[in-house]
């Protein structure tokens, strides 16, 4: 017969063992780029790495990331795939997953150098037809960022020079590039993401003037500023309102934190509809 202290201890591990394994904390299990500054990289220096370092926080869950490079295809191969539950920063309305309410609205901007002294923020300014101007490129097939589009269709097109957005991801951060090549005077000015282009700036040792681009409404199958949610499986309404409610809690220090990575922040609402490309 087993003793009356042995029967005592396995019921008391019958008891507690479930109650030990459910406070163990969930997961926020989280895709993201590894080498994509600002938006997060390996080391969790991006300002989406901070935000998920943020909700996991709130939720009192533990953060756990899985790196993907982005490129076409990533939420298929990923959040799709069932690898993680949420992407970081997304722009709202895409059909292949369910958005959260947008944490920030960003745009195209003008980055060029400071000591130009040019105040360029139209998309028609006739400076754009005598500078070197550099625009991100995603593919050979038309798929490219709204400025790019936008410059082609004024006849733009022999003084404006293309970076690759992927660019060569053996190298720290490689869209990047684009803006390095304005404070080298390689390019005059260049017409880039916000966040993008406000964070390198904000970086750079030559002052760099970064302005949002204007005058837009002549393009109008070209978005050029874009809510920017978290995103999870199609269909998941669950994880969706946990996350809503997050964000709405944090938004002064989810605003605080974008300032603080130089993310250029509108209000007003986008003009044209939905286009050429997500930033």
């Amino acid at each position: 017969m087993p003793s009356r202290h042995k029967v005592l201890a396995a019921l008391l591990v019958l008891i507690t063992g479930p109650a030990m394994a459910a406070a163990e904390p969930a997961e926020l299990r989280v895709c993201a780029d590894p080498n994509n500054l600002p938006f997060s990289n390996a080391k969790g220096e991006g300002f989406e790495n901070k935000l998920a370092e943020m909700i996991a926080r709130d939720l009192d869950e533990k953060l756990a990331y899985v790196w993907w490079a982005q490129r076409r295809g990533f939420i298929r191969q990923t959040l799709k795939a069932g690898l993680c539950d949420v992407v970081m920063g997304m722009p709202t309305g895409l059909d292949m997953v369910t958005s959260t309410e947008p944490y920030y609205r960003s745009t195209y901007v003008f980055v060029s150098r400071a000591d130009r002294q040019l105040a360029l923020d139209s998309i028609s300014d006739p400076q754009l037809r005598q500078l070197k101007v550099g625009v991100h490129l995603i593919g050979n097939d038309g798929f490219n960022t709204p400025p790019a589009h936008a410059l082609g269709e004024q006849g733009i097109v022999a003084n404006v020079v293309g970076y690759l957005i992927y660019g060569d991801y053996r190298t720290p951060n490689p869209p990047a590039r684009l803006i390095e090549a304005v404070a080298k005077g390689d390019i005059d000015v260049a017409a880039a993401w916000g966040p993008l282009a406000g964070y390198f700036a904000k970086l750079s040792d030559v002052p760099l003037a970064v302005r949002p681009i204007a005058d837009t409404d002549a393009f109008p199958s070209f978005v050029f500023q874009y809510d920017i949610a978290l995103a999870v499986r199609k269909g998941d309404q669950a994880l969706k309102s946990r996350l809503d409610e997050v964000i709405d809690r944090e938004r002064p220090q989810i605003r605080a934190l974008l300032t603080a990575y130089g993310v250029p922040q509108v209000e007003e609402p986008a003009t044209g509809l939905a286009g050429a490309a997500a930033p």
